[in-house]
């Protein structure tokens, strides 16, 4: 947990979810993360993991990073705590959550794990490193039954499926990976969203620069 980074979620989105389980990959429990991520050979890994993950929508405007750290949870916790719970720990106001550090540490807290940590996408457009330390976290962790959890910046013209036409400050859950086509799959819990969809793993690596990820 380096830099801390700034999300604010610009749009008013409620409801509660009432959504089934994204997928069916089970996992072993790994509770202790490799030194350095880079050096795991994750082409030994499956080439197509998706977890179960239970979705939800976020229940206010400014929730969604509680809302990614429920759903991220809830892949390891079968009862995980209430987005107002998760709210006060992260802890979250009316402006959002303020960086990406809080998940980082509201994931392990709950877990008891030291599993996640932060990293840092500082360039736009992100290095060849960041972009490869990335791949290789989301292999690592979908594998380990760990969901991701990203802060994202949505500009008008690069926009997952669904975002309305101005830029977006939004926390959301990656959940599944396919290498063959190099996609990922995302829980997203704005009401403005398509929910669960697959992005390019191109496109998710140009919306999480300036911010981070929980992994």
């Amino acid at each position: 947990m380096r830099r801390k980074v700034l999300a604010v979620l610009t749009a008013v989105i409620a409801g509660i979810s009432t959504a089934p389980a994204l997928a069916y990959a089970a996992p072993a429990a790994v509770t202790s993360r490799p030194a350095e991520t880079a050096e795991v050979d994750i082409s030994k890994l499956p080439a197509f993991v998706e977890l179960n993950v239970r979705h939800e929508w976020q229940q206010t405007g400014y929730w969604c990073g509680p809302a990614a750290t429920r759903m991220a949870l809830s892949a390891r916790m079968s009862n995980p705590p209430s987005q107002a719970s998760l709210a006060q720990q992260l802890p979250t106001h009316t402006g959002g959550t303020d960086h990406i550090g809080q998940v980082t540490r509201v994931l392990n807290n709950n877990l008891g794990t030291g599993w996640y940590e932060t990293k840092e996408m500082p360039n736009d457009p992100p290095t060849a490193a960041q972009r490869n330390l990335l791949w290789q976290d989301i292999v690592l962790d979908i594998n380990n039954n760990y969901p991701i959890v990203a802060n994202i910046v949505a500009p008008a013209n690069n926009h997952p499926p669904g975002y309305p036409n101005y830029t977006v400050y939004h926390y959301f859950t990656v959940t599944g990976y396919n290498s063959d086509n190099m996609t990922v799959k995302i829980a997203d819990s704005a009401g403005f969203s398509q929910g669960v969809y697959w992005l390019t793993f191109n496109q998710l690596a140009t919306l999480i620069p300036p911010k981070g990820y929980s992994a």
